[in-house]
């Protein structure tokens, strides 16, 4: 049994990296922004846990300030650092999110390496690799960095810097071990009625929010396939030191991922719509591999398909997605 910090446990991915630790028989403790949200992180670990509340401790740590990240990291094995900021709107000043999340990501990486930490596996994301001008047929890998200076949004921007500083603190240290799980959009079951930005557009399509499908391509992996790589990435020997691409396959469009949803919801898809917007020659598909995941840390994920539909599952169950008219 290995003891580890899990940051940002109320979110979509760091819920579901402690009920994987768990379940593998690790001592699990998480950060919280305020620690009177630790009954609500215990109620709905506690669904996914056969209806019993994990024992877990909490620590009140902000990625905005040093406080209480030497007590979350006292005494750990390995830190799963998940917490990262994921606006729904673009802010207006990009560095109201790029400073959070490098600035975030060193604080923890220092406390970790003043704690004895064996190794940090850091939640990056596709967007640190796959938004440069590589031509339209190119399969991305882990050595593919999205460059710092291009024209990105925010959030793409902020991943890319974070994870970049992330190796350069690492390198520097010398003694702290590093491996960067990068996701592509992340779907799967729920914990809760909070969802990431990735199932916001599930639940839009649900709703009826769009009246044509817009020429949209995304890669796709289920939440616990990306909880499950991070287990893999803490604790095999090769890992250290690697990135790993979080994907189920090839690129689904929106339209495809409509179609899904109309043949298999039925009536529950009443709201998406049919009709798609003519393809642009300037749409990419950004393909990516994981076979470097698959073949260094035998991972297997579920197809993304079946990640789809296990989030659409979970938005019908407690009645989450608008009726159709």
């Amino acid at each position: 049994m290995s003891k580890i910090l899990v940051t940002g446990g109320s979110g979509f991915l760091g819920s579901r990296c402690i009920v994987s630790a768990l379940a593998a028989g690790h001592e699990v403790s998480t950060t919280v922004r305020n620690l009177d949200k630790a009954p609500q992180v215990g109620a709905l670990l506690q669904s996914a846990c056969g209806g019993v509340e994990p024992e877990i401790a909490y620590h009140a740590a902000d990625l905005t300030c040093d406080d209480g990240w030497a007590e979350a990291v006292a005494g750990c094995d390995y830190v799963l650092h998940t917490a990262s900021p994921f606006p729904t709107v673009q802010p207006e000043n990009p560095d109201d999110l790029i400073m959070p999340a490098r600035d975030g990501t060193l604080r923890v990486l220092r406390a970790a390496r003043d704690a004895g930490v064996k190794r940090v596996v850091l939640t990056s994301s596709f967007a640190a690799i796959g938004y440069g001008d590589a031509p339209h047929d190119h399969v991305y890998t882990e050595s593919d960095w999205t460059p710092i200076d291009a024209p990105n949004q925010a959030y793409i921007r902020s991943k890319t810097i974070a994870e970049r500083a992330a190796w350069d603190f690492v390198s520097e240290s010398g003694s702290l071990e590093l491996s960067v799980v990068n996701p592509t959009g992340i779907f799967g079951p729920l914990l809760s009625s909070e969802f990431s930005t990735s199932i916001g557009l599930l639940k839009a399509l649900l709703d009826g929010n769009f009246q044509v499908l817009p020429d949209m391509w995304f890669g796709a992996v289920d939440v616990r396939d990306v909880a499950d790589l991070h287990l893999r990435a803490m604790t095999n020997p090769d890992a250290a030191g690697q990135r790993f691409i979080a994907v189920a396959g090839e690129p689904l469009s929106l339209t495809e991922v409509a179609a899904i949803l109309r043949d298999r919801l039925g009536a529950a898809a009443a709201c998406v719509p049919t009709k798609s917007a003519e393809p642009s020659p300037e749409t990419k598909r950004r393909r990516s591999s994981s076979a470097k995941a698959r073949e260094l840390l035998g991972w297997s994920p579920r197809s993304g398909e079946d990640a789809i539909l296990a989030s659409t599952a979970s938005l019908l169950i407690p009645n989450l997605v608008a009726a159709p008219a």
